[in-house]
């Protein structure tokens, strides 16, 4: 049962009766903890709320923790962001929460990955690489900083599987440590799976080819990131999007649910946040909550497939996935 908190006003609003805490599911400076700041301060200079909302951060598990605290309190005055990780720890079986046990509230903003090679690499697209992978798909060594079944593995996966490579046979190595763009800058790989702006760092200085990125079209706003080509146009026809959005405790009620989809609709629109996704390289992609809901049942859903196909999770085993 929710925490019942809050009241509804004369105009059938939801009103917290306190202060709002967004949990960050990992330790200050990440990803998850800087979008949530950045989203906290606009929230506050913009005037969006009468209440004030508060980042606490909640590292462990991938995220794993702070799911499981909002999950046991299930109180709407504690809230959560999260991205495509949400998916992998449950689908891999790391934590029993996935996105159906909270309620998807909005999504704010779009990243992508890049797949890369070093500047005087033998491939110029992606067509090149997976031509020589369909032939011989153990000959190339691709490496990422997550660990197998997770985010720079599958999606350099979805995108292999997709160009007709054995899937099965590809070499992935997991460079947690943030090595792994030294090892394609130095020779000792070939391939990284990455973020476009980890990627594009290295590839203005000269020293990376990116071959194809995620993204479902060409991204604008940067001259030089308006030239890296989608694998879309490369005839791949995938797509991985790194989102980062909003989520709720699992029983908010339709008032709960309208207060903050409301607030982070706002968000997305003010000139105030348009400034911080150009800061950090972000793409706008505002869903609300029932269009993120059916965005996170497709991904879900392909990520599922390939976590089978790799022999992550066992096809006979779908319903108890995550226990």
């Amino acid at each position: 049962m929710p925490v019942q908190s809050g009241s509804i006003n004369e105009q059938g609003q939801w009103v917290p009766d306190r202060s709002i805490e967004i949990i960050a599911p990992a330790a200050a400076g990440g990803g998850w903890d800087t979008t949530a700041r950045m989203l906290a301060r606009t929230i506050d200079e913009e005037g969006l709320a009468d209440q004030s909302f508060g980042v606490v951060n909640k590292p462990g598990g991938g995220g794993a923790v702070a799911w499981s605290y909002i999950h046991k309190r299930n109180d709407p005055h504690n809230i959560f962001i999260s991205s495509p990780p949400l998916h992998f720890v449950y689908l891999n079986g790391q934590s029993p929460f996935g996105y159906e046990d909270f309620t998807p509230i909005a999504n704010l903003i779009a990243d992508y990955g890049a797949f890369a090679v070093r500047e005087d690499a033998e491939w110029n697209s992606l067509e090149d690489l997976f031509t020589d992978m369909r032939e011989d798909p153990e000959s190339i060594t691709v490496v990422g900083a997550s660990s197998p079944g997770s985010m720079d593995h599958i999606q350099f996966m979805m995108f292999a599987d997709k160009a007709g490579v054995d899937i099965t046979k590809i070499r992935y190595i997991s460079d947690q440590d943030s090595g792994g763009m030294t090892s394609v800058l130095n020779g000792s790989v070939d391939v990284i799976s990455t973020g476009v702006m980890d990627a594009a760092d290295q590839a203005r200085a000269g020293k990376l080819k990116i071959l194809g990125i995620t993204a479902p079209e060409r991204l604008e706003g940067d001259e030089y990131l308006s030239t890296l080509p989608t694998a879309k146009e490369q005839g791949i026809d995938a797509e991985f999007i790194v989102w980062r959005g909003m989520f709720g405790p699992p029983d908010m009620t339709e008032e709960q649910l309208a207060y903050y989809e409301d607030i982070y609709k706002e968000v997305s629109e003010s000139d105030a946040f348009a400034e911080v996704r150009d800061m950090y390289g972000w793409d706008e992609q505002f869903m609300g909550s029932d269009e993120f809901r059916e965005f996170l049942d497709e991904q879900s859903d392909d990520l599922e497939n390939i976590l089978i196909e790799l022999g992550f999770i066992e096809e006979d085993e779908d319903e108890n996935i995550g226990q």
